[in-house]
């Protein structure tokens, strides 16, 4: 899934080149580009599907060079995580009725690879052989506000293996009180994002949770895989509602699951994890720019042009960030109001500056 925006990344993300296209880690790769080779160690690249704007589809191809047109499904519009899932699931039964599947964000980062690719084999495995709805659970390591919660069951009866249980309840990005009790209570992990299951189990799902879904993208069934795919996208899109998949389908259906995983995962969503995952100095700053220079500074996040002179002084736990024609100054603590800047933006400046 590759169509986001990345409000939360602006100024570096913008509109016409979100975060998943830039190497926002400086290691000569975007994050799209890792989670692309990521996968083609999985399966074979020819059965990677990429979801995302249509005005991102160059973007996708140009980065990638080893996927097809016919690998890029463009919509023309943004309506969340179910639609986007539900274009791609029936996309892949004309050329496989048993796949099974997995869905990933483009956008995230994982430091162990290794250990990533034994729990998706693990995943693949029980979503093979049962009709389950699996999400990868992360240990929480904090009271972290900008990440949903998945309450599982300790004492699930005929579990798959002992990393796999019934989930009980999603909770998405709680207060920090709310927060700190799930730490302490020791059944929530994060919700990665990342989900597994079979192609029977999924349709099923959308049928029966989330049928004017499912009846939309069923009417294109002799569309898709030829010259007809895109204008028929274009009408489903036009008509369709927006939903996340958390909200239309894993929070009502009694077959999900979480397996519970250690692979070095952050979802990047925000400058703060960013700062979490980016080596720091002696004064716990990281900093970006060939030519900066900090007086008095820590606990901040500085990135800026290598060809630009910055000077900072007397800054704690602050994110400063120069992209373009535009410059964010933001406390750490604040960063979640960060898409309400974004939309204020919008509202007050005009598109340009997104």
């Amino acid at each position: 899934m590759a169509g986001g925006i990345g409000a939360r990344f602006w100024p570096m993300s913008r509109a016409s080149r979100p975060k998943q296209f830039i190497d926002i880690l400086g290691t000569g790769q975007t994050l799209i580009q890792q989670t692309y080779a990521r996968f083609a160690r999985i399966c074979p690249p020819e059965n990677i599907y990429v979801v995302t704007n249509e005005q991102y589809r160059q973007l996708v191809l140009e980065q990638i060079p080893g996927i097809d047109n016919h690998q890029v499904l463009g919509e023309p519009i943004a309506r969340n995580t179910a639609p986007c899932i539900a274009y791609a699931c029936f996309k892949i039964a004309q050329r496989n009725k048993h796949a099974n599947i997995i869905v990933a964000p483009s956008d995230h980062l994982i430091l162990k690879e290794d250990n990533f690719h034994q729990v998706i084999l693990k995943g693949l495995e029980a979503t093979h052989h049962h009709e389950i709805l699996l999400t990868l659970g992360i240990r929480p390591s904090r009271p972290d506000t900008g990440y949903g919660y998945i309450q599982y069951d300790e004492a699930t009866p005929g579990a798959f293996s002992s990393h796999i249980a019934k989930v009980k309840t999603f909770t998405e990005k709680p207060q920090l009180e709310i927060a700190q009790s799930f730490l302490e209570s020791g059944d929530f992990l994060w919700n990665s994002g990342i989900f597994i299951w079979n192609l029977k189990s999924i349709m099923h799902a959308f049928r029966k949770y989330l049928p004017e879904v499912y009846d939309v993208f069923h009417e294109g069934i002799h569309a898709y895989n030829t010259n007809s795919e895109a204008e028929f996208i274009a009408r489903a899109y036009a008509v369709i509602k927006g939903i996340s998949i958390d909200y239309g389908i894993l929070e009502k259906a009694k077959n999900v699951f979480v397996m519970a995983a250690d692979f070095g995962w952050s979802d990047l969503g925000t400058w703060g994890s960013l700062y979490t995952n980016l080596p720091k100095d002696a004064h716990a700053n990281t900093i970006g720019g060939k030519h900066t220079l900090l007086y008095d500074t820590t606990d901040s996040i500085i990135k800026v042009p290598d060809q630009k002179l910055v000077v900072v002084q007397g800054l704690q736990g602050f994110i400063v960030v120069e992209e373009q024609d535009a410059l964010l100054i933001c406390k750490r603590e604040d960063e979640q109001k960060l898409r309400q800047i974004v939309e204020d933006i919008r509202n007050k400046k005009g598109e340009q500056y997104l």
